[in-house]
């Protein structure tokens, strides 16, 4: 199935969760990112088990520091 990545097209399995999504894309989790599906924050203990639908729109935000 087809779902966007930060406005990049990746093709994933049909039962593809959000970690498993990090290793389709090549990104590696890390410390400081949030996600949003669809506009909607999805909590880091559920990334494991909230299954990508065909056609979501995922972003991945990385904290920055600064003033």
């Amino acid at each position: 199935m087809d779902i966007t990545v930060n406005h990049q097209n990746y093709s994933v399995s049909a039962s593809c969760t959000l970690q498993q999504m990090f290793n389709t894309v090549s990104l590696q989790p890390v410390t400081g990112i949030a996600i949003a599906v669809n506009q909607e924050i999805i909590a880091k203990s559920n990334w494991a088990t909230y299954l990508l639908q065909p056609g979501d729109h995922v972003t991945i935000i990385k904290a920055t520091q600064g003033g």
